[in-house]
């Protein structure tokens, strides 16, 4: 899959040092994955969640974080649309943001 934007997990890491390691181990799983459907998904990471609008949630460092992805199954595309606490994803809406 090509993940689409790094830059926003690397901002996110500068401020949370903690969450380097797993996002860099997420991103290197992540890129090298070809998923085909959310099954393909589900597979790989057991926690993930599923939401309208082909959002994806996933669990980093035992759930301290949650990492929001669109997907483009069709193009082998993800884009990073949220990164943050819990705190935080709280306050969004996971099928628009």
């Amino acid at each position: 899959m090509r993940v689409i934007a790094l830059s926003a997990l690397r901002a996110f890491w500068e401020r949370h040092h903690d969450a380097e390691t797993p996002l860099r181990a997420w991103y290197a799983l992540a890129s090298r994955a070809v998923w085909k459907s959310p099954a393909d998904i589900k597979d790989a990471y057991r926690n993930a969640s599923f939401t309208a609008n082909n959002r994806v949630v996933f669990n980093i460092k035992g759930n301290d974080y949650r990492l929001v992805v669109a997907m483009r199954y069709d193009r082998g595309l993800m884009f990073v649309r949220f990164v943050g606490t819990h705190r935080q994803y709280d306050r969004i809406d996971v099928e628009t943001v």
